[in-house]
């Protein structure tokens, strides 16, 4: 009787986490590529010169971005979203 139980446990926390992954991906926001606001090293895709995230040599340089949730670029001084 105890496998049994932890065969139904197991098979019952696997369906509710797979449920929560499921749930978390709707409510994901869409992102945009926010330019020229990002910090030097915190930047998160390949650049000019690199190919890594977290490899911007300066402040605010205008071919660097970060990623974040549409809408949000518009709002900030410096800020460009490209595509």
């Amino acid at each position: 009787m105890t496998s049994r139980r932890v065969l139904i446990s197991t098979a019952v926390g696997s369906l509710l986490a797979a449920g929560a992954l499921g749930v978390s991906a709707q409510d994901a926001p869409e992102m945009e590529k926010c330019y020229g606001i990002v910090k030097a090293g915190a930047n998160d895709c390949a650049g000019p010169g690199h190919t890594c995230q977290g490899q911007a040599a300066t402040d605010a340089d205008p071919n660097e971005y970060i990623l974040l949730p549409a809408g949000t670029c518009d709002r900030i001084a410096g800020g460009e979203v490209r595509e």
